[in-house]
């Protein structure tokens, strides 16, 4: 595949879409000033609604004035503020449209990323429908105890397929523990026609928490990530581990960031990367052989690393 060339001759892209699983006001938010600091935009994702069960995970949603009044200044600031989902628990259509409606009020557009958020049965094409064929098959017996997931199941009360199409530009999907994530989903964003609600799928790489984020970008990685002209979307929960109880950021977070704002990479949210390349490359379509191989790279990396999406 031709090798794209970056915006203002950047070497090479880097960004980040982070849960907002345990975020609460008080535990993030020094994460965010490192990367405004430096100059690193990313995408921060949210909950719009209060959830009427207990949350088994925890954090704040966009019903927390406080946490909202921090979202709504990092919007101001150029960081992208995506989609969890309706709120920390499975919901049904209603809430999940509602939810929708509500940001759009918040934030005065539609999200235009997502991830699926762990157990939630509202999640789309999500887990053994993340995959075809007889890889599926083997998810299954391999997951003999599985949740079960119907944001795509049209006569389920969790569907919402239609509106995740008309609603989201951006899906994330397979992981990769290599730091250039075009390198090991090349193809990124794509349309699959085997799973019509979602408009573009992108990946990303591995780093849910403090050790692996950090493993993940450090100084050998980095240094290879610009020498390959690549791009990274970090997934993560910048609420696990990164600021300790007394607000303290990680300094070995801290120290990598200050070193890759330092290159000369392109620093910009999920959404703007992604449609940047759209506009360089078109739309892609992929076709079986394509969806195999990104299949197989998945799971690939589940079973060498007990990935944790």
């Amino acid at each position: 595949m031709e090798k794209l060339c970056w915006p203002d001759g950047k070497s090479f892209v880097f960004t980040v879409f982070d849960d907002t699983d345990l975020a609460v006001p008080g535990n993030f938010e020094k994460v965010y000033e490192c990367l405004r600091d430096y100059g690193l935009h990313t995408t921060k994702s949210v909950w719009p609604i209060r959830g009427s069960q207990n949350s088994k995970i925890g954090g704040a949603t966009c019903e927390d004035p406080a946490y909202l009044a921090y979202i709504r200044e990092l919007r101001r600031d150029g960081f992208e503020i995506g989609f969890h989902g309706a709120t920390y628990h499975s919901s049904e259509r209603p809430d999940i449209a509602h939810s929708l409606e509500r940001f759009r009020e918040l934030f005065g557009s539609y999200p235009r990323t997502m991830a699926n958020h762990a157990s939630s049965a509202e999640n789309i094409y999500w887990g053994d429908a993340r995959l075809s064929g007889i890889r599926r098959q083997a998810y299954k017996l391999l997951h003999l105890k599985r949740l079960h997931f119907y944001g795509h199941c049209e006569e389920s009360p969790y569907f919402w397929g239609d509106l995740c199409r008309d609603r989201i530009d951006y899906v994330r999907n397979f992981i990769t523990g290599d730091i250039n994530t075009m390198k090991t989903y090349p193809r990124m964003p794509y349309y699959d026609p085997e799973r019509p609600f979602v408009k573009q799928w992108f990946s990303s790489s591995e780093g849910p928490k403090v050790d692996s984020f950090v493993r993940t970008i450090s100084e050998a990685n980095q240094d290879r990530l610009e020498a390959e002209g690549g791009a990274c979307i970090m997934y993560t929960h910048f609420a696990a581990g990164f600021q300790d109880t007394n607000g303290n950021l990680n300094r070995r977070f801290r120290e990598l960031i200050k070193r890759l704002a330092s290159k000369n990479g392109w620093f910009v949210p999920v959404a703007t990367f992604l449609d940047y390349v759209r506009q360089q490359r078109g739309e892609h379509v992929i076709d079986s052989t394509e969806r195999a191989r990104m299949e197989r790279q998945w799971i690939k990396h589940k079973i060498q690393t007990g990935g944790s999406s």
